[in-house]
């Protein structure tokens, strides 16, 4: 299996601090948050090969990291990919940019496309077996209890089975409490469907668009995590987590794959 990394974003909302640094290379608990995706990543054993996807303007910063995370992980390659833009309205969009990397890195596997900026608690493995035992495309799901946060997310209807009858990315009338996170698991037979979403003139800025278009033409499955996930957007996120997470031994304790 392969892993596609969305970090080709800019990070707005945290300016000053991502100006010149990517959001996925700030530090919670005193290292580069991707770390310890990465290390989730490895220690899942699932993985033969990454791709990160950056803008022209943090490729430099990625390239640097890469190299550190080649040291700590030499069984999972990463390579950078730097999608071309240089500004917040050249951007390709998250399916643009997972499109890019199929195409660009001539991927042929099963992949899972992430956000860069999850912070998350649980191991991949449950995740990655739920896909392997259904052969079906698959999303990472929690309850949401606030309504006003599902209107900022996709949010899904299961049937008993747990398919998809439904999916609707920052619906204005969530219907349900089922929110779809930024991590998902989809079949090598579903790769060439990227170009096909976007040659239709949809909407791709959020990697959630595609699923929602997705789920009408083929079954789709979650999958519920434990612990959590948590979506580092703004600055007060950024150090609510910091503050929770100071140093590698409360991130260490957190862990549930540990």
């Amino acid at each position: 299996m392969k892993a596609i990394i969305l970090a080709a974003g800019y990070a707005t909302r945290l300016y000053p601090i991502t100006r010149d640094v990517p959001k996925a290379l700030l530090e919670i608990g005193g290292r580069p948050m991707l770390d310890w995706f990465f290390d989730n990543m490895a220690a899942s054993g699932r993985f033969d090969g990454a791709y990160l996807v950056s803008n022209s303007r943090y490729y430099p910063a990625f390239l640097d990291w890469a190299e550190k995370a080649a040291v700590r992980h030499p069984e999972l390659p990463v390579k950078v990919l730097d999608d071309g833009t240089g500004n917040e309205q050249e951007r390709l969009g998250a399916v643009g940019d997972i499109a890019f990397a199929i195409e660009k890195a001539k991927i042929d596997d099963d992949i899972m496309v992430a956000a860069s900026d999850n912070f998350i608690t649980f191991g991949l493995d449950g995740f990655l077996s739920a896909f392997e035992e259904t052969g079906r495309d698959t999303l990472l799901a929690w309850h949401m209890p606030d309504a006003e946060d599902r209107k900022n997310m996709a949010i899904a209807v299961l049937d008993a089975n747990g398919n998809i009858m439904d999916l609707e990315e920052k619906p204005q009338e969530p219907k349900t409490d089922i929110a779809i996170y930024a991590i998902y698991l989809y079949r090598r037979d579903t790769l060439p469907l990227f170009r096909e979403f976007l040659d239709t003139g949809a909407n791709g800025d959020s990697p959630g668009r595609f699923p929602a278009w997705f789920y009408k033409r083929k079954e789709m499955r979650v999958w519920f995590y434990p612990g959590e996930c948590i979506d580092i957007g703004t600055k007060a996120h950024l150090e609510a987590v910091r503050e929770r997470f100071p140093d590698e031994t409360a991130v260490h304790r957190a862990m549930l794959y540990e």
